[in-house]
């Protein structure tokens, strides 16, 4: 299929290109910009006319929930919910049922997502065996199988010698973890950040030193071992002070924070809404202010929708009962932009956080819109307003934070590998 998208403004976020020009799309890539390449026919003309053409966007973050857990969420609605958020790649943790440890598996959901003919899939295998935190996977078969990377998820890792060895052999064969920074024993039983709202409220609290004491404990084991780390959902200053030494001294480490962490404090807690039920949990609002400016520096080199959705049964109960997580694959547009906003940050720099940089930390050809080029595309409209509610949510997660609260920027065209797999006149 041929498309040309005309009159747009072209944000290129891994240059820094910013120019009206048009995007001549062929066979799967970007064959011409600005100028119509020799010969070309569209069998489609986009007028993106007062809108925003932009890589699509790659989420670091994406709870698919399948396999074994479809009550919570469908594969082709969560998939569905990417493409109108303009969402083209997507890694999922391997925190499913069965965990993803086997190759099998793997293979199984890669191929359900690809027969969707939508959004890419990069998973992430699982670390250990069943995520128990005892013995190593073949991460060897699961790299072959479509495993980008290795993560425990949010299960604990409390053997530190296994730990030792898994960065060990990772590190032998070029493979990078993802890991959250979070001590399990200090986070037991806790729902708030150890601040003034979960002493007023009365919430167990899970303090900061529960992430900066865990960080300590995997910089120095990428000290000694040389693996490449990705630290998954920083949500503390003094955390991010450490990742900041740890760059500074030349640690193979990146990082990213949540669309959560990076607009809320403990304070939107407010009077035990359960949607704010979070791990980790929304801290004080000298940490979000910290984040915030850590993103815009490039300590932080992500920024992720940690979308998780869960039933909404699960979020009517006491804070303390209440299942943590939130949706966020059809938000993580619209608050990049709001951060943006808040914070003077130029355009191309916001948006290179939710598509050029972790397109990098992926290792995939995403993120960018150059010639040759794989033509994954958001197009979105800058000015629309719109309303979080359950029914513009296209989750079957209707969890977040977020809810009726109004938002600017909506998507209206989401092409991947130069297939048209979303519209929406009305942006």
């Amino acid at each position: 299929m041929k498309i040309q998208i005309s009159h747009g403004r072209v944000i290129n976020p891994a240059t820094g290109d910013d120019a009206v020009q048009d995007v001549f799309i062929a066979a799967g890539k970007i064959v011409g910009l600005g100028l119509q390449p020799a010969g070309f026919t569209p069998n489609r003309i986009i007028d993106a006319r007062h809108k925003i053409v932009m890589p699509g966007l790659v989420d670091l973050a994406a709870r698919l929930r399948e396999p074994g857990y479809e009550y919570l969420a469908k594969l082709e609605s969560e998939m569905f919910a990417a493409t109108v958020g303009g969402v083209t790649s997507l890694s999922c943790p391997p925190d499913t049922d069965p965990p993803l440890d086997e190759p099998g598996l793997v293979e199984m959901l890669k191929h359900r997502a690809k027969g969707r003919n939508q959004t890419n899939v990069y998973p992430l295998g699982a670390l250990t065996q069943q995520l128990q935190g005892t013995r190593l996977t073949e991460m060897g078969e699961l790299r072959e199988a479509g495993c980008v990377a290795f993560s425990q998820a949010n299960a604990p890792l409390m053997d530190t010698q296994v730990l030792s060895r898994a960065l060990d052999y990772a590190a032998t064969f070029g493979f990078a973890v993802w890991l959250q920074p979070l001590d399990p024993h200090l986070a037991r039983g806790g729902v708030a950040h150890d601040g003034e709202v979960a002493t007023r409220l009365g919430l167990p609290p899970i303090p900061a030193c529960a992430e900066t004491i865990a960080l300590s404990t995997i910089l120095h084991l990428v000290r000694h071992t040389q693996a490449h780390v990705h630290l998954c959902r920083l949500s503390s200053a003094a955390g991010l002070e450490l990742v900041r030494a740890a760059k500074q001294e030349g640690l193979p480490v990146t990082c990213d924070i949540s669309i959560n962490q990076l607009h809320l404090t403990e304070h939107d807690i407010g009077f035990f809404n359960p949607h704010c039920h979070l791990i980790p949990p929304l801290r004080s609002l000298r940490d979000r202010d910290a984040l915030r400016a850590g993103l815009a520096e490039g300590i932080v080199d992500a920024l992720v929708s940690d979308h998780s959705p869960v039933n909404a049964e699960t979020k009517q109960v006491p804070f303390e009962a209440a299942e943590p997580g939130a949706t966020g694959l059809e938000l993580l547009l619209p608050l990049a932009l709001q951060w943006a906003r808040e914070s003077g940050i130029a355009l191309p720099q916001a948006l290179s956080r939710i598509t050029a940089d972790p397109a990098r930390i992926l290792g995939i050809p995403a993120g960018q819109i150059t010639l040759g080029s794989p033509a994954d595309v958001c197009i979105f409209n800058p000015a629309q307003e719109w309303v979080v509610t359950p029914q513009s949510l296209k989750s079957q997660g209707k969890n977040t934070p977020f809810l009726n609260l109004p938002l600017q920027g909506k998507v209206s065209h989401t092409i991947v590998g130069g297939f048209l797999i979303y519209e929406d006149a009305r942006a």
